[in-house]
């Protein structure tokens, strides 16, 4: 069985779900607005310019968890996925899920983004599993701290790598579609590394390799 890998944000969504959900919380008055909005905007351009210091994003997106019990945050989540991801899915990525599905792939999500956030969209997606970050639960509450290794850059790496050697899986036959720079190091270690609508330094990169270079976003405008 083929393993067919895939980034998440801007890549099998037409937006970034770390991004959407903190404009959420800002939408809800369930953080501080200017200060939310400036620092969110700041993470998202740091990790498009590379720059993004992983340890320092995920104590500010993480401590709004700590605020809310469990069944708060469900309540909250449902929302977010229907006013802010449902919008953003892809028809043509929906399609190439479609089709490794068909050709009888084993599909994962590898995302930077929380498992709180990525957890029910991968569910939408129907794809067999997930690697994201991990938050740290404790008591039955988020404890704000990541549990492991962040899932991002070399990070995916490592990830990947300890989920392969439990799963008894390989990358001898696989796929990795992404859209960021960030995932040069994954890319370059499958065997069909796959650009989708990818940012300038990715394109750059993927052109002079020879990778494919797609879009998934032809048919959502």
């Amino acid at each position: 069985m083929a393993l067919a890998i895939f980034d998440l944000d801007n890549t099998l969504l037409g937006g970034d779900s770390d991004y959407l959900w903190g404009e959420f919380l800002v939408e809800q008055g369930l953080v501080d607005k200017a200060y939310y909005a400036r620092e969110n905007q700041r993470f998202y351009d740091e990790y498009k310019a590379g720059k993004l210091d992983i340890q320092e994003f995920m104590a500010f997106s993480l401590e709004p968890l700590t605020r809310y019990s469990v069944a708060e945050l469900g309540a909250l989540r449902a929302r977010f996925i229907e006013q802010k991801i449902t919008p953003v899915l892809l028809p043509a990525a929906e399609e190439l899920l479609r089709k490794h599905r068909q050709q009888g792939d084993y599909l994962l999500i590898i995302t930077a983004t929380n498992r709180f956030v990525t957890e029910p969209i991968a569910a939408v997606l129907g794809v067999d599993d997930i690697l994201a970050t991990d938050p740290e639960i404790r008591d039955g509450r988020y404890t704000g701290e990541v549990e492991g290794t962040p899932c991002f850059r070399d990070g995916k790496v490592t990830r990947l790598e300890t989920w392969l050697a439990a799963s008894g899986r390989n990358l001898a036959q696989s796929w990795f579609y992404s859209d960021s720079h960030n995932d040069l190091p994954l890319l370059e270690l499958v065997t069909h590394p796959v650009a989708v609508d990818p940012d300038e330094t990715l394109a750059r990169h993927a052109e002079l390799k020879g990778w494919p270079i797609i879009s998934l976003r032809d048919e959502c405008s």
